[in-house]
This record gives structure tokens, C-alpha cells and sequence, in this order.
């Protein structure tokens, strides 16, 4: 069976697209607009917490993302790099989701 290579650029948009994402949904609020636009004042309180709980699967993936770029064993073997990539995107994913998710309960009291 023949492996596919797939080249380094493509997880790395991927990384770099749902880290734009997630900031734009933290930090230009987005999440605000989205779930908690019209909904009780405590809302962004919660969405807040959500936002620093979804922050540690987005520090994570920034954290893999750095290492398959800049650790020299990752470099030199795609495999490595290939891991690194896969566990940056999975964390994003995991961080958006959680932040989804919370903004879902957070509009509700």
C-alpha cells in the first residue's frame, strides 16, 4: 500500500487557521456576539471561564505547533514533525470545541 506524503504546510494553515479562530472568538469577541448577545448579564462571566479552560488546549497546540518548527528532531524527521502537527491540530479542535460547548451552557443560567 502506498503512503501519501502530505506536506508540512498543510497541518501548519490548519494550526495557524483555528488559532485565528479561537483568538477572534476569545480575544475580538466573537464569543461575546455569539453567545451572549441579549442573554443576562452574567453571561460573560461564564463565557470568561470557558475561554481560560479552552486557553489550555490552545496553549497546548500553540506549544506542539512551536516544537515541530523549532525542535531540531522534528525537522529532520517527518514522522516527528508529523505527530507534533497532528497533536497541535487535535488540541485546537479540542479547544474550539470546549469552547463551543461552554458558550452553549453559559447562556443558560
Amino acid at each position: 500500500m502506498a503512503r501519501v506524503r502530505v506536506s508540512p504546510i498543510i497541518p501548519t494553515i490548519a494550526s495557524f487557521l483555528l488559532a485565528a479562530l479561537w483568538g477572534l472568538s476569545v480575544f475580538a469577541g466573537w464569543g461575546l456576539e455569539a453567545f451572549c448577545a441579549g442573554g443576562d448579564e452574567d453571561c460573560p462571566r461564564r463565557l470568561g471561564t470557558v475561554s481560560t479552560v479552552s486557553g489550555l488546549f490552545a496553549t497546548l497546540a500553540a506549544c506542539c505547533t512551536a516544537a515541530a518548527w523549532l525542535l531540531p528532531v522534528s525537522r529532520g524527521d517527518l514522522r516527528v514533525f508529523g505527530r507534533l502537527m497532528g497533536a497541535a491540530v487535535l488540541a485546537w479542535v479540542l479547544a474550539e470545541g470546549v469552547l463551543f460547548v461552554g458558550g452553549l451552557l453559559a447562556r443558560r443560567p
